[in-house]
């Protein structure tokens, strides 16, 4: 039995919000994608190549694609300042500080629970 209450009846869902959902889910689940979130959320603007500095393991492709598909999420803003060479900066959008504020609820849980989860691990590792 489930210890969350189910609702009463079962209100059809609109097909766009699920796939936002879903599309957001996998965007979060993706770990560039937060770790770069992380990185701007604690420095505010950077350059493309800060930002490469900052999260570790992460190829220029696929700093480049990330951070692309955060741009076409709203997640953030990308200005380029017209000097040679050409100084692209990227910030948070507040769309993006939304996110990043949902996510701090996964530290909040994970700080609560460390303790249980690496006890969890431990005894199914024993086994």
């Amino acid at each position: 039995m489930s210890e969350h209450p189910q609702p009463a009846e079962t209100t059809e869902i609109d097909p766009a919000l699920e796939r936002l959902v879903h599309d957001m889910i996998g965007r979060v689940a993706d770990k560039w994608t937060l770790l770069i979130l992380e990185i701007l959320e604690d420095n505010g603007e950077l350059r493309f190549t800060e930002i490469g500095r900052k999260v570790e393991g992460i190829s220029q492709k696929m700093l480049t694609q990330t951070l692309r598909q955060m741009e076409r999420d709203g997640l953030v803003k990308r200005t380029v300042h017209p000097v040679i060479p050409p100084k692209v900066e990227y910030r948070l959008t507040e769309l993006g500080h939304s996110l990043s504020y949902a996510f701090c609820g996964v530290w909040t849980w994970a700080e609560t629970n460390i303790g249980k989860v690496e006890a969890a691990r431990a005894a199914f590792d024993a086994r």
